[in-house]
């Protein structure tokens, strides 16, 4: 696997072949973390992150500072030229200088490809607006993988905001391409899956999908439900968020309702839309899940700067 010098912008960026190899590289790190606490001595990672972030920001730091690297960047717009009026284009010409390796956060699609385009370095998409979230979707493929034993012939319930979730988008391209995957779409009609994703899915490796509007009619027949909150930010209308943020709550009635080798998942953070009563149960893998994040992105960040 060669991926020295790419950037990861979408999960099509990375061969399916190449997607597994990562997944790999990461359970063989986080089985042995401690032999790669000096590999990346002396290199320096940039974080860009124009919009706020917890999980996705903190992951990456500490991948690259578990990794021997060092990190700089800055958390919010305002708190970097841009609030002067400074390009994308511009910031990371002049990151680059500095740093061998960039991820970006912005509420912008389409911003992480003209930052990649600008850059002689590798640049990773930490999430464009509701596009793409490709670690996120790297992090899910090893969650899946780790608490199923496979990526193929899996029915999988995406639940919630499916509009606007960059995270589902993402994920529904990457796991069309393995073979027999079939999507339900769970969520209200104001918020389905836009007709892009459903093309993928429909050009994907024999995938199919259908549409439903509630949990307790199907959550019985999922192997993976990747739960995700109603985000008041991608919405337009207060009103709107309002009615539609508490359409989808999974609470342990629900939950009796799963099979017993269902797993539970939510790219977080979480508001309502997941009863703490369920972090109890076994089948909720949301926490693991973000910790399988750092190991992910330690893989990744080696992997483009070419460190075996």
């Amino acid at each position: 696997m060669t991926l020295t010098g790419r950037n990861f912008i979408e999960p099509p960026d990375f061969t399916v072949e190449e997607i597994h190899e990562l997944i790999g590289f990461a359970e063989r790190i986080m089985a042995a973390p401690g032999g790669y606490a000096e590999r990346a001595k002396g290199r320096l990672l940039a974080t860009l992150f124009y919009e706020p972030s917890t999980r996705t920001r903190f992951s990456f730091e500490a991948a690259m500072l578990k990794l021997g690297g060092q990190v700089i960047g800055f958390s919010g717009e305002q708190s970097s030229s841009a609030a002067k009026g400074e390009s994308i284009s511009d910031t990371i010409r002049t990151v680059a200088c500095y740093a061998d390796i960039a991820v970006i956060r912005h509420p912008k699609e389409g911003s992480a490809k003209v930052a990649a385009a600008a850059a002689d370095i590798p640049v990773i998409n930490g999430g464009d607006g509701g596009h793409q979230h490709p670690t996120q979707t790297l992090t899910d493929l090893m969650t899946i993988k780790s608490e199923k034993g496979r990526l193929s012939n899996l029915k999988v319930g995406l639940c919630g905001d499916l509009k606007f979730g960059r995270t589902v988008h993402s994920l529904a391209r990457a796991l069309c391409r393995e073979s027999g995957i079939e999507f339900i779409l769970i969520s209200p009609e104001e918020l389905r899956v836009p007709d892009y994703v459903k093309l993928d899915i429909g050009r994907g490796n024999g995938s199919t999908f259908r549409e439903a509007e509630r949990m307790q009619d199907v959550i019985g027949e999922l192997d993976v439900l990747y739960m995700t909150r109603v985000q008041r930010e991608r919405f337009f209308n207060e009103e709107d968020y309002i009615r539609l943020k508490d359409s989808y709550i999974l609470d342990a009635g629900k939950m009796e309702l799963a099979p017993q080798d269902m797993i539970v998942m939510h790219p977080l953070p979480r508001v309502n839309e997941i009863a703490t009563e369920v972090d109890a149960d076994p089948r909720a893998v949301y926490f693991k899940q973000a910790r399988n994040g750092m190991y992910a992105r330690m893989a990744l960040i080696l992997s483009l700067l070419g460190i075996e």
